[in-house]
């Protein structure tokens, strides 16, 4: 899929554009407790990381440096809010700090389900003390946002070109004040791909003045290269792209002494030996000075785990007669591997960051939802409440009529899975409207097929079903088998086991401590460009003037092992 652009740099001939060492620092971002999770910690607590740094699917990463802090950014395709934030002070504990888009324009066709459609690969850059992220929509054009405060907020997207098959910009501001923009494109929508484009921008960096020039064509030696990161060091651009498709590709750089090229070609890094499938598109980046010595280079990237999504993965990075190496080149070639264990970057002399992942877990006791889930489309005011009381409200709504499953529903908030094993469990209480009849919640795992564990209401009360919908995104019928009879108002928690190759276990409790198996384990699937997801929903199908709710009392992701919530 689409790679992220990084953007573009301050450039100095002598330091590398990936810092911007000499600018004003950016705002802190806010400090709360650091999360720690149950289920995956990259930070192995001796000086050392294990891969990934991040063990769910932000897919085609992008990261910058302002001053001492490291911020990255991710496809979220038609989720909302989109755009995740996340922050590091040593590029192995990562924090989500917000979204960049509330709601993803244009509003009326988002406020339907567009799988595998919106934001594609994204870039962030810190430039003259405001964060700019470029982001595309395949089927509208190139967009940008941009904020004083990584947290937010973030301003109105404003279109930068419009088009179909417009993907994966990033911006360059170059040393004589032009500031150009290279971007790939989809051949699902411009009937052309495995070519990088070069355009330029206004001064403001928010239009396309000219038509712009292909820079590389990939078709011969470098199939499907999409992602390009643009920078600038010792007088060179390099565009740093993957090539040869997401699943088996190599990471590919490109260099010129002009903008326009020609350029020189080199493989930078590959699978090789290591159990690190196709390293894809990610972000160059470099820590801080040390007591006067220069910072060191790392580079993140994905890696698509299929069901588990597009993990992101932390490289060391060196620079060899003008050429970077990314990984560990064995041999000497030029070209390195990916590690799956290494030393920490030095970030501060002497200092060190706290662990730190992000959240998964949600007591709903804040007034506002954890900053892990997302809806399936611009989100209705009238889908959920949160208070302080300590609970999540889901009112039903009503599916769409075109809807066949629960592929197409809006209102699933839903999160991405954290790690290749897990345990979520949640507790809810149901009270459906007497005068409806099949009233849902419960708890899913969604990709192209799903599976859920619901609490159904209809004329004899309400039941505890398992469904199973092979094929949703095809529009097949889920199939239901009834399992238990469930007074409305009685507590229940439900729950899902998922092992390696993400075989997912639902299961059921009236008492929290004791736990029925459903059903045959489920095999979660990818959905569309992202992983599967799991989460919870409140729906029906039937509109009258109000509608019945369920009081979900807290979602907790523990390790497999662990018995009690």
């Amino acid at each position: 899929m689409n790679s992220l652009p990084l953007v573009g740099l301050f450039f100095l001939s002598t330091l590398s554009a990936v810092a911007q060492t000499n600018k004003p620092k950016a705002p802190a971002s806010p400090a709360p407790e650091p999360y720690v999770s149950k289920v995956w910690v990259a930070d192995l607590g001796n000086g050392t990381y294990k891969n990934p740094v991040l063990n769910a699917d932000y897919s085609d990463p992008d990261a910058c440096r302002a001053g001492d802090d490291f911020y990255l950014v991710a496809s979220s395709f038609d989720a909302i809010p989109g755009l995740p934030i996340l922050h590091s002070k040593d590029l192995v504990n990562w924090t989500l700090i917000g979204h960049a888009l509330k709601r993803q324009p244009p509003f009326e066709h988002f406020e339907k389900t567009q799988h595998g459609n919106g934001v594609w690969a994204p870039a962030i850059r810190y430039h003259n003390n405001e964060f700019y992220i470029y982001y595309p929509d395949p089927d509208f054009g190139i967009y940008l946002t941009k904020a004083t405060n990584p947290a937010g907020p973030w301003s109105e997207p404003v279109l930068v070109e419009g088009g179909k098959g417009l993907i994966d910009p990033c911006p360059l501001w170059d040393d004589n004040g032009q500031v150009y923009l290279i971007h790939g494109w989809a051949g699902s929508r411009a009937g052309i791909k495995s070519i990088l484009t070069v355009k330029k921008l206004n001064a403001d960096g928010t239009k396309v003045i000219d038509e712009g020039a292909i820079v590389y064509d990939g078709h011969e030696t470098d199939p499907t290269i999409e992602g390009p990161k643009i920078y600038k060091r010792n007088g060179f651009y390099y565009i740093f792209a993957p090539a040869g498709g997401v699943p088996t590709g190599w990471q590919l750089v490109l260099r010129s002494k002009d903008i326009y090229g020609p350029y020189e070609r080199k493989v930078v890094m590959d699978q090789g030996k290591s159990p690190i499938n196709g390293p894809h598109q990610g972000a160059w980046v470099d820590t801080p000075p040390i007591n006067g010595k220069p910072g060191e280079d790392w580079f993140l990237h994905f890696q698509d785990k299929e069901a588990y999504g597009r993990v992101v993965h932390l490289q060391p990075m060196k620079w060899v007669n003008d050429w970077p190496v990314i990984g560990i080149d064995a041999d000497g070639d030029g070209k390195g591997e990916p590690v799956v264990t290494y030393k920490k970057p030095a970030v501060a002399s002497g200092k060190s960051y706290p662990i730190a992942t992000p959240i998964e877990s949600d007591e709903f006791s804040g007034t506002a939802l954890g900053r892990q889930w997302q809806w399936q489309a611009n989100p209705k005011g009238i889908w959920h409440t949160t208070s302080k009381q300590g609970y999540l409200r889901l009112y039903s709504y009503k599916s769409p009529e075109e809807a066949k499953n629960a592929w197409d529903v809006p209102n699933l908030l839903l999160q991405k899975f954290p790690a290749e094993r897990f345990m979520a469990t949640t507790k809810l209480t149901f009270k459906p409207n007497p005068k409806l009849e099949n009233e849902r919640t419960g708890l899913i795992i969604l990709g192209l097929s799903y599976a859920n564990l619901v609490l159904k209401s209809g004329k004899d009360g309400v039941s505890l079903v398992y469904g199973v919908c092979k094929k949703a995104s095809e529009g097949k019928p889920e199939s239901e088998s009834v399992i238990a009879n469930v007074n409305a108002g009685t507590p229940v928690y439900l729950r899902v086991e998922v092992t390696e190759g993400a075989k997912c276990q639902f299961s059921y409790s009236f008492d929290g401590q004791n736990f029925t198996k459903t059903g045959d384990p489920f095999q979660a699937e990818v959905g569309r460009w992202i992983g599967a997801k799991l989460g919870i929903f409140c729906t029906r199908n039937t509109q009258i003037n109000d509608s019945g709710y369920a009081d979900f009392d807290w979602f907790r992701v523990e390790s497999v092992s662990t018995q009690n919530p």
